[in-house]
């Protein structure tokens, strides 16, 4: 077995059986003919290297030969094709935070960086908006800030828009607008075969049904027309802390305002279990609520969570949406968003938050920080999003999950699987509804799936839907190009 990047071609059992693929340099001389004078081919030693290949999570290292740095959708085009005709895996990538296990088993590819994709041109009526597929959450919401506008994204604004999106797209807005892939209008795909598609309600509209939800199963979205809206003025947010005697009163107050899936169509929820030893040497449990709308409206919805008596209240404001992220912790200069840290998600969608279930996983987490500290930074999160502005939305309205976010440890790897699991597996049992004896299936959110889910628990238990699916991924990808994100068999 040979595998030397400073050779032309690498010959190795890792790639169909020990084949011969042209290495970095040999990649670099065959696509700088055909590319575009603007793209650019990176391979390692490269800055430009590392950084497109540099990833949110060290547990998620897929291993590629070369990036390729499109300037236009026929680059993204010649490098499919080159990948295909040379049997080479390839994987977008925009910002990098992609955390499925499935990643791993990534070798020898191409890194089709779709970063410099990132022009936003907003319609002349103001509707829509002509995206690339490069763009960010934050830079969208800047962008559109300046002309008075907005736009749903995922609630960390460091993530592209388009990955969000395709596996759903949770976020603030959706309440208001709904999901992200609710917001999708058309797109330009480049399918496994390297063609460009328009797809949308009424071209390709099957592919257009499957890349809103399940995209990164089926193509390369090069750009697309987004719904915008008027912005709102201010956001209301506050933040409360408390210590563990007052867990039960927390998520009940929480269910209460969450009853039945009425969340207020402008309110959403973060709650945390987190661990902070200058407020205290347990865990301590975080609620923030961010609003939109003006602290007078939102002042009822806070009043149940003053009414428990905190320990602290950290924020209590009024701010412009774009300056929002940043404030609440989850924007782009936040420690969230940055790279360089293990990350590894276990979400769980509920119905409701029980009391009982939470104790349990509280003295769970307490167990984990205290014996194993490397997990300090790991939270366990519990997020309530309105439903209200969603189209067609199965019946969770509350999603928990643990997150583990670990410096890079061999032994840690092991670890944050183990309680994962385990975090999953008492959430799952504390859903089964009251006086019934009917067990939920479990379901999850595609985008912070580990990767060892079933398909069911990720893309839905109905028939129909994974039949269709399934389906359209052998019509469109029958050679499964598109197989490092949740895949679809």
């Amino acid at each position: 077995m040979l595998a030397s990047i400073g050779n032309d071609y690498i010959d190795t059992d890792a790639i169909s059986n020990i084949r011969a693929v042209p290495g970095p340099h040999g990649i670099q001389q065959d696509l700088g003919g055909q590319l575009s004078p603007e793209a650019k081919v990176y391979y390692p030693g490269n800055p430009g290297y590392t950084t497109a290949t540099t990833r949110w999570s060290a547990a998620s290292h897929p291993e590629f030969l070369v990036v390729v740095v499109p300037a236009t959708d026929q680059d993204v085009v010649v490098a499919v094709k080159y990948a295909n005709k040379n049997k080479i895996p390839f994987l977008a990538v925009n910002r990098g935070h992609g955390t499925s296990i499935d990643m791993n088993n990534l070798r020898y590819g191409i890194n089709i960086y779709v970063r410099n994709l990132d022009n936003i041109t907003i319609a002349p009526n103001g509707h829509s908006a002509i995206l690339g597929g490069g763009v960010y959450s934050d830079q969208l919401i800047q962008t559109l800030a300046l002309k008075g506008k907005t736009a749903a994204t995922g609630a960390c604004t460091c993530v592209g828009v388009v990955g969000a999106g395709l596996g759903g797209g949770l976020g603030r807005y959706q309440g208001l607008f709904g999901l992200v892939a609710d917001n999708f209008l058309e797109m330009t795909v480049i399918t496994a075969s390297g063609a460009i598609h328009t797809v949308s309600e009424n071209r390709n509209a099957d592919l257009f049904w499957a890349m809103r939800g399940a995209g990164h199963n089926f193509g390369i979205v090069t750009s697309f027309e987004y719904k915008i809206n008027d912005s709102i003025p201010s956001w209301y947010i506050a933040t409360y802390i408390y210590t563990k005697e007052k867990l039960e009163a927390v998520f009940s107050a929480l269910n209460d305002q969450n009853d039945n899936s009425n969340q207020p169509k402008e309110l959403t929820t973060y709650t945390v279990f987190a661990f902070d030893p200058n407020i205290s040497a347990e865990p301590v449990i975080i609620v923030s609520l961010w609003y939109a709308g003006p602290a007078a409206s939102a002042h009822p919805y806070t009043l149940p969570f003053l009414a428990l008596n905190p320990r602290l209240t950290t924020k209590n404001d009024s701010i412009p949406y774009p300056s929002l992220a940043d404030a609440v912790g989850t924007g782009i200069n936040s420690p969230i968003c940055k790279p360089g840290l293990s990350v590894n998600i276990f979400p769980t969608g509920i119905l409701k938050f029980n009391l009982s279930t939470n104790r349990q996983v509280y003295n769970l987490y307490a167990e984990l920080v205290t014996q194993h500290p490397g997990f300090a930074g790991s939270v366990v999160q519990f997020e309530a999003y309105s439903m209200l502005g969603i189209r067609s939305v199965k019946a969770e309205s509350t999603a928990s999950s643990f997150l583990a976010r670990y410096p890079p440890s061999s032994s840690d790897d092991d670890i944050a699987p183990l309680y994962g699991h385990q975090f999953r597996t008492l959430f799952h049992n504390g859903d089964t509804p009251a006086r019934s004896s009917f067990q939920r299936p479990l379901n999850t959110y595609i985008n912070h799936a580990y990767g060892d889910e079933s398909m069911e628990m990720m893309y839905g238990y109905e028939k129909w839907r994974l039949g269709k699916l399934k389906k359209l991924k052998r019509e469109w990808d029958p050679r499964g190009a598109f197989g490092w994100f949740h895949p679809i068999r």
